[in-house]
């Protein structure tokens, strides 16, 4: 009898998951169906296996070594343990091999059946101004798209026909298979191709959607848009994309905010400009400035300089969901005249004097 550790290619202290990688990857290298197989090859894979991948074998195996036998009737190939052996399939103790199959035969052995999609997401993109996202506001677009066709419900037969019950699945939806492979057989559940999985057919396909269970249609959509949105943020709405099997998809709904001519938003928080006199500068005064939601006087304190940044507590735009609001800062600068009168130029020199 051969060292089972040398046939899997691992030493004695290779753990239990190092065993079985190391199993998975021979038995698909000899398996007899593959291009390079190797039927004893493979048995004695699946023999050594069988002992080293059951935790009580594997400890007997390392007592006795080769006087070990993994003991039943069903021993065969040298000890090879055929108890995991049925009509159904092999199975070890510790190992599925519908793992194997499934690498082997791309996926046969698992079932197959069909699953009822939903219909495809849609995203659009809407173009709103500063204002607009400040208050709120609403949108209304046309979708093209599919929908549950309105003369059958999506039932796909014809209003007044019967659906039938399909004959090759006898209305299960799905078709049982039977699969022989090298150590007996497994079951594959496919979806019916006859009737796509429903196990109805109809009598009459429907003459609108021609069996389909919807049709191409155009939807007016209004999609509200909350105050405090910010640009690039997606509004999710369930259930407004295509139609499917499985039900409608959804609708996302893209928001850009366009840039505006006096403000710059940066979060909840607004930035704008303001330009005063050398004169107001000076002495200081009160002067309207423009804030998202209307005009408000703004205290300038004398002696300020160009370039400074005064806080209006609460006047930038609202916080999304809530009442609350960010700040607006306005940048002051100072205006220098370019050309001044006689008496201008005389105040001028008198101050120059002064100061």
């Amino acid at each position: 009898m051969s060292n089972y550790y040398d046939t899997l290619g691992v030493p004695r202290s290779a753990t239990k998951e190092e065993i079985k990688k190391a199993y998975r990857k021979l038995a698909h290298q000899y398996h007899p169906d593959t291009k390079h197989g190797d039927e004893k090859k493979f048995k004695e894979i699946n023999e050594a296996y069988q002992v080293l991948g059951d935790d009580k074998k594997k400890a007997q195996y390392d007592q006795f070594g080769s006087g070990f036998n993994s003991g039943g009737s069903g021993a065969g190939f040298g000890g090879f343990d055929f108890s995991g052996f049925s009509g159904r399939g092999f199975q070890s103790q510790e190992f599925d091999f519908g793992d194997i199959f499934s690498e082997f035969f791309g996926g046969r052995g698992r079932t197959t059946t069909k699953t009822r999609q939903k219909g495809r997401n849609i995203q659009v993109d809407v173009v709103i101004t500063l204002e607009d996202a400040f208050a709120g506001t609403e949108r209304d677009f046309s979708l093209r798209k599919y929908t549950v066709c309105d003369k059958c419900s999506g039932s796909k037969n014809e209003p007044g026909t019967r659906l039938d019950t399909c004959k090759a699945c006898g209305g299960a939806g799905e078709i049982n298979e039977t699969r022989r492979v090298l150590f007996g057989s497994y079951m594959e559940v496919r979806t019916c191709n006859s009737c796509q999985g429903e196990g109805k057919i109809p009598e009459k396909k429907c003459s609108k959607c021609r069996g389909m269970g919807r049709v191409l249609d155009t939807e007016r959509i209004s999609v509200k848009i909350p105050a405090g949105i910010n640009s690039d943020e997606i509004i999710n709405i369930d259930g407004k994309g295509e139609a499917g099997e499985g039900g409608y998809g959804n609708l996302y709904v893209r928001v850009h905010i366009k840039e505006h001519d006096n403000f710059i938003r940066k979060g909840d928080d607004i930035y704008s400009e303001a330009e005063i006199s050398m004169s107001q500068a000076a002495l200081g005064d009160s002067i309207d400035v423009k804030t998202i939601d209307g005009d408000v006087q703004l205290k300038i304190p004398s002696g300020i300089e160009s370039g400074e940044t005064i806080k209006l507590q609460g006047k930038g735009m609202i916080r999304l969901y809530s009442k609350n609001r960010g700040d607006l800062y306005v940048k002051i600068a100072i205006k220098t005249p370019k050309r001044l009168s006689k008496r201008a130029q005389e105040l001028f020199e008198e101050l120059k004097r002064e100061i």
